[in-house]
């Protein structure tokens, strides 16, 4: 309020001017007429009997703050008597600065309850607006602790929920102490606390003046010095318990019959606004968890590469399931972090540094290391200050500590089958979530996907270890020095994580004579590694016997009839010979040899029949054909002419196109230049390319 005093002359209400210090610097004569007041008196000393004069200190300290206040008061009148008065407090400015405080004080007649009733009426529509607006939690919250507080004329008011069966949360206060937030962050439901007690008995607890709150609760902290009176109001809709609001008003406060029905409508109110946000809330959480655990479930399936698909689903997980997320797998009895993220990601550092500096015991019967050991989870859906206190070994542990704010966690096992390979943390903050059933359900759900990809990809990798062990053993590792021929080999392997089947091999026959072969298993893996070394291996034993095509080819078919081998193979095989100036080439179900001319010319070497082997056998037809000094004869498997969506002689024009423009450049860059120009770079398959030029 700005203005002078004279302002308040002609009101019908009584109206009181103090200065700072509380003393009267201004009456009009209904105040003068109500309460007798006189200009230079002590307020509190005048208007209030000694166990009130608390109240009044705590409402002026507050109004020359520069807030307002409205309520009731023990105040007493010119009659001698004690009336409890409708008071309205107001700042009184100059300027910026508050120089006093302006009181209205209403007299209690017909009027004034008239008055009251239709306020009252004010408040309830207006807090209905919005807590129907109110979308979240929080929302709720502040119209509650403000305007139920302002309504109410107390001084504090907190608006608490529960988080589980045995605990209550601190969601927003308004007017209260400093630190108190954080000292009833939560509290236990069974608990000696006038808000448990009015969770617990569904109804109104009211207590009238600071006698009455010490010996029911001789440990509560009080919202301010002296008179004080308490009213909770449960937080119920149907059979369900919501929580609990809590006012304190200062000085005795005795609430009718009238004012605690205008009091339980707005606990009501708010009631049904929690119960809507949370089953709003409910239905939008299983909704986003289906989906990021149908979205994981992709990932984790789609790349072999877990720890980096860990790191992914971990970093995906916050905020909105957890604050952070920490993701350890077992080596050696121990837990090695693999993924770590944070809502903050300058914080991540953090996880690290806790984890590093304060590692968890192995020991210890709670915990990660408990969770690797007994392969069973651990939901803690609340976690007080002192439980952090507890746990921490120093000042500085427990700085890391607050500093993650650690106020609910979840530790599912990473279970495979029999096999705990590691865990998965979820910790929420102060205003996160509180981690319950449902919460479990998803992790472990999250957890046991999580594990399976781990352990697909062990094996996977373990497999393929193997298989490129055995690739490696079979392929030479360099070709044999021929005085009569230039030789030249590219394998590309394809860029995927499963080994392919191309093998290939030039064999010294003496003489100058030179067998070849490029052949191809169809399949990957392991077993297809298996075959190609069977492959490669009988070739070379059937070349020792007999190196003559056709001899060969017949050979690898008894072979496959004999070892029963369940893959099907393709196989180009030559034999080069430099005095009758020939090469003898036979193909079963490989794409086509090319011998390039030394003119620059090209031939296809096209077989009239090309059964694979392992498809029933057959005959073959063998091609000679002349091979001049500086011809050279070119054999390759399909992964180099091959394209999706394209036809094969597209493929194959392309390649003959590319070695009919070569130029003089080394055998060994023509090749690396001719797949280069001819592979298709998206298609997954292996390339295998061996030339043979007569020097």
């Amino acid at each position: 309020m700005t203005g002078g005093p004279e302002l308040l002359d002609d009101l019908v209400v009584a109206a009181l001017a103090l200065d700072p210090t509380g003393r009267i610097s201004y009456a009009n004569a209904s105040a003068r007429a109500l309460l007798a007041a006189e200009v230079g008196v002590a307020a509190r000393d005048l208007l209030l009997e000694e166990p009130d004069r608390g109240a009044f200190d705590e409402v002026l300290a507050r109004v020359l703050a520069g807030s307002t206040w409205a309520g009731d008061l023990r105040l007493v009148c010119a009659d001698g008597r004690v009336h409890e008065l409708a008071t309205s407090w107001s700042p009184h400015r100059v300027d910026a600065d508050v120089t006093g405080v302006v009181v209205l004080v209403e007299g209690g007649d017909t009027s004034s309850d008239a008055g009251l009733l239709g306020h009252r009426i004010n408040r309830l529509a207006s807090v209905s607006a919005d807590l129907l607006a109110s979308a979240t939690i929080d929302e709720v919250s502040a119209v509650v602790t403000e305007q139920m507080t302002a309504a109410a004329g107390a001084t504090v008011g907190s608006f608490s929920l529960l988080v589980d069966d045995e605990t209550l949360a601190l969601i927003g206060i308004h007017g209260g102490a400093e630190g108190v937030a954080s000292r009833w962050a939560t509290f236990p439901l069974a608990g000696n606390t006038p808000a448990a007690d009015c969770v617990r008995a569904r109804r109104p607890l009211l207590l009238d003046g600071r006698d009455e709150i010490r010996s029911r609760y001789p440990d509560l902290e009080s919202a301010a010095e002296g008179e004080r009176s308490i009213v909770c109001l449960p937080l119920v809709v149907g059979a369900r318990d919501l929580g609990v609001v809590s006012l304190s008003f200062p000085g005795r406060r005795h609430v009718d019959t009238a004012e605690l029905l205008f009091l339980e409508l707005l606990a009501a109110m708010g009631a049904h606004a929690v119960d809507r946000i949370q089953a709003q809330d409910a239905a939008a959480d299983r909704e986003a968890k289906l989906a990021f655990l149908a979205e994981a479930s992709v990932q984790l399936s789609g790349d072999l590469d877990y720890e980096s698909t860990l790191t992914a689903v971990a970093e995906a997980a916050v905020p909105w399931f957890a604050d952070w997320c920490a993701i350890s797998l077992e080596e050696d009895g121990r837990l090695r972090n693999i993924a770590v993220a944070h809502a903050h990601p300058g914080h991540a550092y953090l996880v690290e540094e806790l984890q590093t500096k304060y590692a968890a015991d192995p020991d210890a019967e709670r915990g990660t290391h408990q969770v690797l050991r007994t392969g069973v989870s651990e939901l803690i859906p609340e976690i007080s200050d002192e439980m952090l206190a507890l746990t921490a070994y120093d000042d500085e542990h427990l700085r890391l500590l607050r500093a993650l704010n650690f106020r609910s966690a979840l530790i599912c096992p990473l279970k495979s089958g029999d096999r705990v390979l590691g865990v998965v943390t979820w910790v929420a903050g102060e205003h996160g979530r509180r981690f319950g059933p449902a919460d479990l359900a998803f992790g472990e759900d999250l957890a046991r996907r999580a594990a399976v990809a781990i352990d697909n990809a062990e094996l996977h990798s373990e497999l393929r270890d193997v298989a490129l062990r055995l690739q490696h053993a079979v392929l030479p590792e360099r070709l044999p020095d021929l005085p009569d021929w230039t030789t030249a080999v590219v394998y590309r392997p394809a860029g995927r994580t499963d080994v392919g089947g191309d093998f290939y091999d030039v064999i010294d026959l003496g003489g100058g004579r030179v067998a070849m072969f490029v052949g191809d298993v169809m399949g990957r893996g392991v077993q297809a590694a298996s075959v190609m070394a069977q492959m490669r291996s009988a070739i070379r034993t059937l070349v020792a016997l007999d190196a003559d095509p056709a001899a060969v080819m017949d050979s690898l078919d008894l072979v496959f009839d004999r070892l029963e081998l369940d893959h099907l193979v393709t196989v180009a095989y030559a034999v080069t010979d430099p005095v009758a100036g020939t090469a003898q080439v036979i193909n079963a179900g490989h794409p086509a040899p090319l011998i390039l001319r030394h003119d620059g010319s090209l031939d296809i070497v096209a077989n009239g029949e090309t059964m694979l082997l392992g498809a029933g056998g057959g005959a073959r037809d063998v091609a000679t054909l002349p091979l001049d000094p500086g011809d050279t004869i070119l054999l390759y498997t399909d992964g180099l002419v091959e394209r999706r969506g394209e036809d094969l002689d597209d493929g194959m024009a392309r390649l003959i196109d590319v070695c009919r423009n070569r130029g003089n450049e080394r055998l060994g860059d023509f090749l690396q230049h001719m797949i280069d120009a001819v592979r298709d770079p998206t298609r997954d398959d292996d390339v295998a390319a061996l030339a043979v030029c007569r020097r």
